[in-house]
């Protein structure tokens, strides 16, 4: 008896001995884990803990590190578009402005005269940066690639703003040009006049000009590439553009009714509007 009153002596003080280490290690715990338990909480849990053990159990802090190691939430996706400008209404069979630029590519000046021997004109107002022009870059090129050989004049012009927009500067046209291999004279509208004289608001926009002998170049479309947009998942083809060009060679009439044509709105020099 007096063997036995002794082992539960010693157990009892073992016992004491090592609560309040485990109670501290509890409240570190909690505590390390900043604001996952309040410190009266852990004080709570750590003594129902206690109040269950024995000799044959060690203390589970299993909850706590589950805790603390949960993985943190999965950041917010945030998906961000384009915003879209449609093309503004030009009345079809006015002249094509004059218009004097260079390239930023070679250091050519070029004017609407230039252009003077071709009995179609393209005039395609682009940027760098734009995702519905970078949407359709490579079919823009092939299509006048195509229809140049079959006597068709095309030039683009990039009239943003370098102080909006540093990467549609001239160095950037240049190498831009270079990249896609434009065939035809990518030009920099400095002082968006040209932008304003054609009624251009927005990136791609494409004016198609036809000329009979010497008469000026009067416009017979001003609408879309195609269907197609960066987020519709309708493959480019430029069939709107291609029919009207066909058309105009062909010195057939073009259909007045043209869908208008949709991308970036052209970045105006800060405090003017276009």
């Amino acid at each position: 008896t007096l063997l036995w009153l002794r082992e539960e002596e010693e157990l009892k003080k073992h016992r004491e001995s090592i609560v309040p280490m485990a109670v501290s290690t509890a409240i570190t715990v909690a505590y390390g884990a900043s604001s996952l338990l309040p410190l009266p909480s852990a004080f709570a849990i750590a003594s129902r803990r206690f109040s269950s053990f024995s000799s044959k159990k060690i203390l589970d802090l299993s909850y706590l590190r589950r805790r603390v190691n949960a993985p943190s939430p999965s950041p917010r996706r945030v998906v961000v578009r384009a915003a879209r400008t449609e093309s503004r209404e030009v009345k079809l069979r006015d002249r094509a402005p004059n218009f004097e630029l260079t390239e930023p590519l070679t250091g050519n000046l070029w004017k609407l005269d230039d252009f003077e021997l071709y009995p179609c004109l393209l005039v395609m107002f682009i940027c760098n940066h734009c995702p519905f022009v970078i949407h359709l870059k490579k079919d823009i090129v092939k299509l006048s690639n195509f229809y140049m050989k079959k006597g068709l004049a095309v030039v683009a012009i990039s009239s943003n703003s370098v102080v909006t927009h540093p990467q549609d500067g001239p160095e950037f046209m240049a190498e831009d040009a270079k990249k896609f291999k434009y065939p035809f004279p990518y030009l920099y509208d400095e002082s968006q006049e040209v932008a304003r004289e054609f009624g251009a608001v927005c990136t791609p926009e494409f004016f198609l000009y036809k000329k009979d002998g010497r008469r000026p170049y009067e416009l017979v479309y001003h609408g879309q590439f195609d269907d197609s947009r960066p987020s519709n998942n309708i493959p480019v083809n430029g069939r709107d553009l291609s029919l009207a060009i066909d058309l105009a060679l062909s010195c057939q009439p073009i259909p007045s009714n043209q869908k208008p044509s949709v991308g970036c709105s052209i970045k105006w020099h800060p405090g003017t509007k276009s």
